[in-house]
């Protein structure tokens, strides 16, 4: 009995190979995302436009991942950009999935982790700084489609959850530092936990606030 481990992609080098994964299996009607397959829907913090989706097929592990690309954009320019990724287990004999621990960046600007509880449900998320690159691999799907992804600070919140040990979800959300409207630092340092204050504190905190709301909006749809 093959035990799957959920690689949980740290957006490596995923080729997108079988571009476009059947988007019909996920929704976005406002700021409401409704996926299919597992059932489950939440509420995003802002509305976002579907841009891209694919398929990776992992056969040593007997799993496939989703992985679905959506964004909040001025013009071309990315501000906020939403990150799903769904993994299905192919081989029905194999044991549940499990999958390994969200990981921060650097502890030095890691703000949140913990653990919700939605009934038998358990979503592990954290929230972070993180440096935005446009040359990584893992998002050149959004260059792709000519968005403009800035090199700048954003605020991440990631959240993961197994479900019935045939799926695991990942999301991935991030939002520029300089979208709230609010003049703060470009430098990491005044980010740093402990640290933080002023403007920048108060920037967090309404991204803390927002991102919370998408955690606790997780309905399972039985």
């Amino acid at each position: 009995m093959r035990k799957i481990l959920l690689v949980l992609l740290a957006f490596l080098v995923i080729p997108w190979v079988h571009a476009d994964a059947t988007p019909k299996e996920i929704d976005v009607q406002g700021r409401k995302l409704i996926s299919l397959k597992p059932a489950f829907t939440l509420t995003l913090p802002s509305e976002f436009t579907l841009i891209h989706s694919y398929l990776h097929e992992n056969p040593g592990k007997s799993s496939l991942t989703r992985v679905y690309f959506l964004v909040n954009t001025q013009g071309k320019q990315v501000d906020e950009m939403f990150i799903l990724q769904i993994a299905d287990k192919t081989n029905p004999r194999a044991e549940p999935m499990t999958a390994p621990p969200l990981k921060a960046y650097t502890e030095k600007r890691l703000y949140s982790k913990g653990r919700v509880k939605k009934g038998e449900l358990e979503v592990d998320y954290l929230t972070q700084l993180m440096a935005m690159n446009p040359d990584a691999p893992s998002l050149q799907p959004v260059i792709k489609k000519g968005f403009i992804i800035p090199v700048h600070w954003a605020l991440q919140g990631q959240f993961l959850f197994l479900y019935l040990g045939e799926n695991a979800i990942l999301c991935r959300y991030s939002r520029m530092i300089n979208s709230f409207g609010t003049k703060v630092s470009d430098k990491g340092e005044a980010w740093e936990k402990g640290i933080i204050s002023g403007n920048e504190k108060k920037v967090y905190e309404a991204f803390q606030k927002a991102f919370m709301e998408m955690v606790n909006s997780i309905q399972i749809k039985n």
